[in-house]
């Protein structure tokens, strides 16, 4: 068979639907993949007809795409290891088909998640650089000054590094909205933490151009009108560190000012 129309491992298990480029290299490195019996080397290609499975179970390409919006509750884990945590997002849903969360939603928060079989658009996604925003709703324990305000908006060292400036509106005597264009482990619990504020209650109410408009623990599919937005919002997603343009910004901010006419009304 000529070379145009092998595969990389990698690849087919992302288009399967099984899960990302990322989680399949760490599947192989560890020797959880076989092809045809025989555990790959990282970027073996495969062919059509060749036995690919994952913990032995057998991996066969995916059909129809699947793109969802579900309201994950507070204590679900988004997690796909169904066998080690049982409090995860994919028994919680349930659904026909093998799906993955698009990023992660701590244990303690609730909100919007997107779930999809389509291992390209995760990547393009959850690549932060490309300042693709995330919208939060957030309460803590003591009233949100003009002086919290000001420092989360401007960066707060945590995880060896400082955060990139976001954006950060005072909605309540204790409550703010925030916008992350980038996705670090806790990051907004530790953000409050640095400075002295505990987080009560997180929810993320918009991904993209995704708003959160269902009810805790249902989902939805995405529209044909969000899914073609979401695709020309991540068809600029860069694949270089050093790549930052104009256009990348302007999408947050396109969709942050969209959300900010949809509380208006």
């Amino acid at each position: 068979m000529s070379q145009e129309n092998l595969i990389r491992i990698n690849k087919y298990l992302s288009g399967a639907g099984y899960c990302s480029r990322r989680k399949a290299d760490q599947l192989i490195e560890e020797g959880k993949v076989t092809i045809n019996g025989s555990v790959p080397e990282m970027g073996t290609k495969i062919a059509e007809g060749d036995e690919v499975r994952v913990f032995g179970e057998l991996i066969s390409p995916k059909e129809k795409p699947v793109y969802i919006a579900f309201h994950k509750p507070v204590g679900i884990v988004c997690t796909t290891d169904t066998r080690v945590e049982k409090d995860n997002i994919i028994d919680y849903i349930n659904y026909p088909s093998r799906i993955f969360p698009i990023g992660r939603l701590d244990k303690p928060s609730e909100g919007l998640i997107l779930l999809t079989n389509d291992g390209d658009i995760v990547n393009k996604i959850l690549r932060s650089r490309n300042n693709h925003g995330k919208e939060y709703v957030v309460k803590v324990n003591r009233p949100v000054t003009e002086a919290f305000v000001e420092r989360m908006s401007n960066g707060i060292p945590i995880l060896d590094t400082v955060t990139k400036k976001c954006e950060v509106e005072k909605i309540g005597s204790h409550e703010f909205r925030l916008v992350l264009t980038q996705g670090l482990n806790r990051q907004i619990r530790r953000m409050c933490e640095y400075l002295d504020y505990e987080v009560v209650q997180l929810k993320r109410v918009r991904v993209l151009n995704i708003p959160l408009d269902v009810a805790v623990g249902e989902y939805r599919d995405l529209t044909e009108k969000e899914l073609k937005e979401l695709n020309e919002i991540v068809s600029t997603s860069s694949k270089t560190e050093d790549t930052k343009n104009t256009t990348e910004q302007g999408s947050s901010k396109k969709y942050s000012n969209t959300a900010k006419k949809r509380r208006k009304n």
